[in-house]
């Protein structure tokens, strides 16, 4: 769960740091500009890149509550991921959006979806295909889970799971249509081909085996004489 609390300290822009070249001068100092959101007001901010690194990849992952404490003042935040931004090649973060919420309030999210279990149908030689990949749940911000868990261990082939099969959390409502498919189990479509034509084969030999065994009216006529 996101009940983990993480202190982030960042510092308010100002007018000095707003700007394209402004904001790359950031960057090469090894800074994140963002951007705080909060009931009223928008903060533009600037956090080092490292810290928020480390916020950002702890227990709680993308969930975490963020309190975040502007430079100068004492009261935090409390704050969720909205958005972020990555460099294409370096991997570091060049961008990132703070959503403030109350505690006492729900909020919706996304989660991913994790399989746990083994399917049946996969020990047949199924393939196991996870069709969505995230969920949306609504929460209090201190409830919202890290992800969901999906059992697949009576998936079959042929087989489809969805959000309706997935397991009650308290405190946690899903919002998407329960009849939304998370997982499915089919053969591999060549050999399901192989399969059939195996079938017609077989059923064609005993046809053939069939014809040769009626006797003709030829025979069946000398026979009688």
């Amino acid at each position: 769960m996101s009940s983990d609390r993480v202190t982030l300290e960042v510092s308010e822009r100002g007018a000095d740091q707003v700007g394209s070249r402004r904001v790359r001068r950031l960057r090469k100092e090894g800074l994140v500009p963002g951007v705080l959101y909060g009931k009223g007001h928008t903060r533009a901010i600037v956090v080092d890149e490292r810290r928020l690194r480390s916020v950002l990849t702890g227990p709680s992952g993308l969930h975490a509550i963020v309190d975040v404490v502007i430079e100068g003042q004492t009261t935090p935040h409390h704050a969720v991921l909205k958005d972020f931004q990555r460099h294409p090649i370096r991997g570091t973060m060049t961008h990132v959006d703070f959503h403030e919420v109350r505690l006492d309030r729900p909020i919706q999210a996304s989660v991913t979806v994790q399989f746990v279990g083994e399917s049946p149908g996969a020990k047949q030689g199924g393939i196991v295909q996870q069709v969505s990949r995230d969920v949306q749940v609504e929460a209090l911000p201190t409830g919202i889970p890290e992800h969901v868990e999906l059992d697949i261990s009576e998936l079959e082939v042929g087989g489809t799971l969805r959000v309706e099969d997935l397991a009650a959390i308290d405190g946690v409502t899903f919002l998407d249509d329960p009849q939304t498919v998370l997982a499915s189990c089919s053969i591999p479509r060549g050999i399901t081909e192989l399969e059939e034509e195996e079938a017609e084969a077989e059923a064609a030999e005993g046809v053939a085996e069939g014809a040769a065994a009626e006797p003709s009216d030829e025979s069946a006529d000398t026979g009688a004489e």
